[in-house]
């Protein structure tokens, strides 16, 4: 992260909302949106859209969630305006709680415009991402499974619902248990010359021949707005 560029939070947060209770509003940032149980409607500025669950949404702007008749589990993702640091726990919301997962902060260089994505990471038991490094920085987090992050000299595990953070640049070993398939939720930035592109990039020759067993779904993808 080069110390030249702005720096801007990063977040990941856990919302829980009844089935049936009014909506939540939240101001303006870019957000990505998992519901893991449950779904929910998005309205923004230009319009609205069902989002249930097992799927993904991207946008901008200020937003209302509208939680259907069950209760929604959602993931929410959010990269705060530079130099806005706001509480994004939804205290405003008596009948929903929120929980803060993880926060990170990144420096987007300003030469590139930028997109968010939001995808599905799956493996097979004992898959393996080799070893590798993506074109920006994002927050994963586990849906179900256990995978191993190696990278920087440091190796952490993470089960369902733990989250973590990657750079981007630095390369990745990640291997999953042999008990299970894994699956992780993914929402990162990267250039926007990398829309409806693969932004992984493996690191070693000899891994080029290795079977790659993990398959990708992209749930949505936007380009963000400059400034």
């Amino acid at each position: 992260m080069s110390d030249d560029f702005p720096r801007r939070a990063f977040r990941l947060y856990e919302d829980v909302l009844p089935g049936g209770a009014p909506p939540v509003f939240l101001p303006s940032a870019d957000r990505a949106l998992y519901p893991v149980s449950g779904g929910l409607t998005a309205e923004y500025a230009g319009g609205a859209q069902s989002v249930p669950a097992g799927t993904g949404w991207t946008g901008g702007g200020e937003l209302a969630l509208l939680p259907g008749a069950e209760d929604a589990r959602v993931w929410r993702w959010e990269l705060l305006p530079e130099g806005r640091a706001a509480d994004g726990t939804l205290r405003a919301a008596p009948r929903a709680s929120s929980r803060l997962l993880l926060e990170h902060e990144v420096a987007l260089d300003p030469g590139f415009t930028w997109l968010m994505r939001c995808d599905r990471v799956s493996f097979p038991p004992g898959g393996t991402a080799w070893t590798h490094m993506h074109q920006g920085p994002g927050i994963r987090v586990c849906l179900e499974g256990e995978i191993t992050i190696e990278t920087e000299g440091r190796t952490t595990v993470s089960g369902p619902g733990e989250a973590w953070f990657e750079r981007g640049p630095s390369p990745v070993l990640a291997p999953t248990t042999e008990r299970a398939a894994t699956t992780f939720i993914r929402c990162f930035l990267l250039p926007r010359a990398l829309l409806g592109r693969s932004s992984l990039r493996y690191v070693l020759p000899e891994d080029a021949d290795k079977p790659k067993t993990q398959r990708y779904h992209v749930f949505s993808e936007r380009v963000l707005d400059r400034g």
